[in-house]
């Protein structure tokens, strides 16, 4: 495995990346998108240097060429990502969200625009927060997880007024 590898984790676009947010996640191995995207130009900002992995979110019928649900094999783990709206209106159930994805190490999820990293029990849970403009609760937020070797995941927030 090449050390580190890096994957930015954004959601909640809803047409606009923050300009601060594009730069973490081109310098990023790996992107994640959990949906809410609204425009397929955001996405073409996004350039990872390996690969984009974007999803549908509640605003997101209209981007068939996504799936509503990703699941992502890297070197020590699974990480699913879902928009988490199907797991409870307002706020998605961290509970629901386990009990689809049990092999899951990390299930990131969006659709709240808040930023969340929940780590005391596996799988993670981890929210990035609106990378966008719209409801960003404080500023633009996006994660940075990086896996330095297979036991050795770490997450990174990032808020950008």
């Amino acid at each position: 495995m090449k050390t580190p590898l890096t994957i930015g984790i954004l959601s909640d676009t809803h047409g606009f990346v923050h300009e601060e947010i594009v730069d973490i996640i081109n310098h990023c191995d790996l992107a994640i998108h959990a949906g809410d995207i609204i425009d397929v130009s955001t996405l073409e900002q996004l350039k990872p240097k390996q690969q984009l992995i974007a999803i549908q979110g509640n605003n997101d019928a209209h981007l068939t060429q996504l799936n509503t649900v990703e699941k992502v094999v890297l070197p020590g783990g699974i990480i699913m990502v879902d928009h988490g709206h199907t797991h409870g209106h307002k706020s998605p159930s961290h509970e629901s969200l386990r009990q689809t994805y049990p092999e899951a190490r990390i299930i990131v999820y969006g659709h709240t625009h808040k930023q969340l990293v929940e780590q005391h029990s596996t799988p993670w849970i981890i929210n990035p927060g609106a990378a966008g403009q719209t409801r960003t609760h404080g500023g633009s937020k996006c994660l940075v997880l990086t896996i330095q070797s297979e036991q050795n995941w770490q997450i990174e927030t990032h808020i950008f007024n």
